[in-house]
């Protein structure tokens, strides 16, 4: 609802990593904000995946954690902690 009330459409959600690549390959988004903490597989991971081919959409990553606890982004353009997420916050990564 946040990112929705700033502009931004949202065209889908997934609770977990399978379904997050899943929704990558059959929604085709233009951005995606992902969780760094999934049930299953952890964000990182699912961004590079996502990013392994070089193409895709851009990934944003967020958490409740620090981001020097998470070393690297797995392919993702940015990290924005979970108590600064904002549109605005957003976009100056994209």
């Amino acid at each position: 609802m946040l990112l929705e009330s700033e502009g931004y459409s949202v065209v889908g959600e997934a609770e977990d990593g399978q379904s997050a690549l899943a929704a990558v390959r059959d929604l085709r988004p233009d951005v995606v904000l992902l969780d760094v903490q999934l049930p299953d597989i952890d964000g990182i991971e699912v961004a590079s995946r996502i990013t392994a081919n070089g193409s895709g959409p851009a990934i944003v990553l967020t958490s409740s954690r620090a981001l020097e606890d998470l070393g690297s982004l797995g392919g993702a353009r940015g990290f924005v902690p979970k108590s600064e997420l904002s549109g605005e916050a957003l976009e100056a990564l994209l």
